[in-house]
């Protein structure tokens, strides 16, 4: 035996100490992202064969930041014969000016997609393939009951704010959310009023919160309340002179410069710059230019890329601009008067603030100019939106711009995301989200490289992301393939049942549930008992069941002490018996018919009759 364990000890030596055990079963990333392949959209390219690593599978998908040439093929022997034709050179050799090329071009030499088609083929898979749209993976992030109407990613990409006609805020965290996507924490700015935009601050560590209500909120990083702005006076008639909205606000942004300012616009009809370390008046009042005297309300409002320059978005119809400068007032800079038929519920710069773009309830889409605004550069029509928050955005590199659509009765394509291109000013792609709900807000996050499309009816909201493995990055590639930790012991935690007889009654043992049925069912209010009906007379206004209600009234009556005399009695010598008292002590009308009444004559009794 001791020979045998020897051999055992010398041949287990031989193998590593991890042989024999068992690893726990891991998905594959291609199986994860399989699962979340759009169904109704064409692929852009092909995948590769399923490797035995996943790592290596998402690796081989992505394209290397630094493309560099492969290396040629090594010899084994120096000396040895060639065989087959020389290997092609490294890099590609440009054509001496002196000869000819024959043939076509050679491919470009780093290419992750199939280019054999041309860029004039209009489909959706040549779309993606030229302007990189990551559209072929896409997950939901749920958990509002109805339209999500305001969406903010913060810089680094980590984490999403959702707002929604539900009054509620949710945050999601892409580090610490698992493949059930469900939100850390939910919110109610304000009771009964709608979240109509949330916005980050430059460093990340606050967002701001507008909603239906005259003063908007800051909160932290973590759900916090840091403050709320004031309420101006409703009964002053010039806005400068009050120190806030004084009705419900419509848009807010932070500035994307300066960690301490913000700005709002709101149905007073007025703008306002306001510094978040002082909550109880703002730094800047500007009134737009109106055609006519009244208050109009500002739609919408937002920052250039340096936060130099402010836009809004009239109730007029009209879009008027300021740029910051010192000794600047409430005169616009740009005014472009009817540029919409209907209200504007989104406006976006291009960085290089050239372009404006500008979104209206009139179904239209225009592309404005900044040097030369009397016309537009061009105008998509047929673009239904049904939402004053339905906004425009640019994607990273800002060669496409792309919008949202709303569902109208008679339409069966539903919530679409319409991509355009800047450079040639035409539709590009259409793509489906939501068959039976609107798109309201957009957004491309620049370094995710992930497009995110908030949906919603009157029953439901949710925010989809849309990606792709190839080419995003982060965000919703780490959620998915997180799987949800799986409950142990120690998550179980069984309350102590305290057993104190002599307590007060706040905190004494509940009865039994069946001694509690039986005490609710002879309680006639609580357990709704009609009353029983008569059986007998009673006495004294009281009637039951067992000859009297109550015990000392039976025990009396049993004894004889209480008679009762009323069945024996005449009726006309129980009224008499009261004449004399009622005469000398009349009350009630017969004073006042006392002269005029004449005397009553009674009959006379039929048992003195018979005496005769």
């Amino acid at each position: 035996m001791e020979e045998d364990g020897e051999i055992y000890d010398g041949a287990r030596a031989q193998f590593p100490l991890s042989f024999g055990k068992q690893s726990k079963s891991q998905t594959p990333l291609e199986a994860i992202h399989n699962a979340t392949r759009r169904s109704n959209s064409k692929t852009t390219t092909d995948f590769p064969p399923v490797s035995s690593s996943s790592k290596e599978w998402l690796s081989s998908l992505r394209p290397s930041k630094n493309p560099t040439a492969p290396p040629p093929p090594e010899q084994e022997d120096d000396d040895g014969p060639l065989v087959g034709p020389p290997p092609p050179p490294p890099s590609q050799q440009q054509p001496d000016d002196d000869g000819e090329m024959f043939g076509p071009p050679p491919p470009p030499p780093a290419s992750n997609f199939n280019d054999s088609d041309s860029e004039q083929d209009s489909d959706q898979d040549d779309v993606g393939t030229r302007f990189r749209i990551p559209l072929s993976n896409e997950i939901v992030l749920k958990g509002h009951t109805k339209v999500v109407s305001a969406l903010a990613v913060d810089h680094s990409g980590s984490r999403v704010l959702s707002g929604s006609y539900d009054y509620t805020v949710r945050m999601y965290d892409f580090q610490g959310m698992n493949s059930r996507l469900q939100s850390f924490r939910q919110l109610e700015p304000f009771e009964g009023h709608q979240v109509r935009n949330l916005s980050w601050s430059p460093s990340a560590d606050r967002f701001l919160c507008i909603t239906g209500s005259a003063q908007a909120k800051i909160y932290d990083r973590d759900g916090l309340t840091l403050g709320e702005f004031m309420k101006g006076d409703m009964y002053i008639r010039d806005l400068k002179n009050t120190k806030g909205h004084i009705t419900g606000l419509t848009w807010g942004e932070w500035h994307p410069k300066a960690k301490e300012t913000i700005l709002t616009s709101s149905e007073d009809g007025s703008l306002r710059i306001w510094d978040v370390n002082d909550f109880k008046s703002q730094k800047q009042v500007i009134k737009p230019k109106l055609s006519r005297p009244g208050r109009v309300p500002v739609n919408t409002c937002t920052w250039n890329h340096d936060g130099k320059c402010i836009a809004g978005g009239i109730g007029d119809g009209s879009i008027q601009i300021w740029n910051i400068k010192p000794g600047w007032g409430s005169r616009p800079d740009i005014h472009i008067e009817k540029s919409h038929e209907d209200d504007i519920t989104g406006l976006t710069f291009s960085s290089d603030e050239r372009i404006l773009l500008s979104r209206s309830f009139d179904g239209s889409l225009k592309v404005w100019d900044l040097r030369k605004t009397k016309d537009a550069l061009k105008v998509f029509e047929d673009l239904p939106n049904n939402y004053a928050q339905t906004n425009i955005a640019f994607s990273p590199d800002e060669q496409l711009f792309f919008t949202g659509t709303s569902v109208e009765r008679e339409s069966t394509t539903g919530g679409l995301l319409c991509f355009f291109d800047r450079l040639n000013l035409d539709l590009v792609s259409r793509v489906g989200i939501a068959p039976t709900s609107s798109v309201i807000r957009c957004s491309w996050h620049p370094k995710l490289n992930q497009i995110f499309a908030t949906v919603g009816d009157k029953s439901q909201g949710g925010t989809h992301i849309l990606y792709d493995p190839t080419i995003s990055e982060k965000g919703a590639l780490v959620c998915v393939a997180r799987a949800p930790r799986k409950k142990s012991v120690d998550d179980f935690e069984a309350k102590p049942a305290i057993h104190n007889p002599h307590a007060l009654p706040l905190f004494r043992d509940q009865p039994s549930r069946k001694r509690q049925r039986e005490k609710i069912l002879k309680d006639p209010l609580k357990s709704h008992k009609p009353e029983l009906p008569m059986n007998g007379p009673g006495f004294g206004g009281r009637v039951g069941t067992s000859q009297g209600s109550l015990l000392t009234q039976y025990l009396l009556k049993q004894g004889g002490m209480i008679k009762e005399t009323w069945m024996e009695e005449d009726p006309r010598e129980a009224i008499l018996k009261y004449a004399d008292v009622a005469k000398k002590d009349p009350k009630y009308i017969a004073p006042a018919y006392a002269e005029t009444q004449p005397e009553p004559v009674y009959a006379k009794s039929d048992s003195e009759d018979e005496e005769k």
